[in-house]
């Protein structure tokens, strides 16, 4: 059974509360919820965790490594823009990573529209809301069966 970590960055612990007509009204753990019974459907196991720690963050996806998992879905939040170390950890693991935002990050601040993370991604999926989670899973899959 295929095994993803879903990966939350900073400030997505207070999803439900934080900027709802931005990030929606759904709470991080009704979008993990949705999201684990949606890998379930597709056989596939995930984890969820987040931190507002940088380091951990990375610890987290070094982990990735001994705990062998084949896909990361990861919304880095604010680190998206500015955050080198969260960028070679994600180039380093050698794992497929695709880095979600909830919101379009190109049509909101300027300073948003750059991800130091997503070269080193798969892909990026922005300004799906929750359903880019599952499209993200999506993508993780499809890059399995190639």
């Amino acid at each position: 059974m295929m095994k993803i970590l879903l990966l939350n960055g900073p400030n997505l612990n207070l999803l439900g509360r934080r900027e709802p007509d931005v990030y929606g009204s759904d709470t991080l753990a009704s979008l993990e919820a949705e999201v684990v019974a949606y890998g379930e459907q597709k056989g596939v196991k995930v984890d969820c965790f987040q931190s507002n720690h940088e380091g951990v963050l990375i610890d987290k996806l070094h982990e990735t490594l001994c705990l062998h998992y084949d896909g990361v879905v990861y919304n880095p939040g604010a680190h998206t823009h500015y955050s080198y170390a969260l960028r070679d950890a994600v180039a380093a693991i050698d794992i497929p990573v695709v880095e979600v935002h909830l919101s379009d990050i190109e049509a909101r601040e300027p300073f948003r529209a750059l991800s130091v993370i997503a070269p080193v991604c798969i892909a990026q999926i922005k300004g799906k809301g929750k359903e880019g989670y599952k499209e993200a899973l999506d993508v993780l899959l499809e890059n399995a069966d190639s």
